[in-house]
């Protein structure tokens, strides 16, 4: 920021906005399976006697 409050910024062109986006998504969707992952593991390990123990 320089003395005066106005912000110095870099303009991208609309090439480096879409792979911008693009490699956000594909951030986004490699952190979800990801989750799903673990997610799924979790379930297998833990099998069917999760719902057999008391509460």
């Amino acid at each position: 920021m320089s003395d005066n409050g106005v912000q110095n910024s870099v303009r991208l062109s609309s090439e480096e906005q879409r792979r911008r986006r693009t490699r956000s998504v594909v951030l986004a969707l490699i952190l979800g399976g990801l989750v799903a992952f673990f997610y799924i593991i979790t379930v297998a390990k833990l099998g069917s006697n999760v719902l057999n123990r008391p509460l």
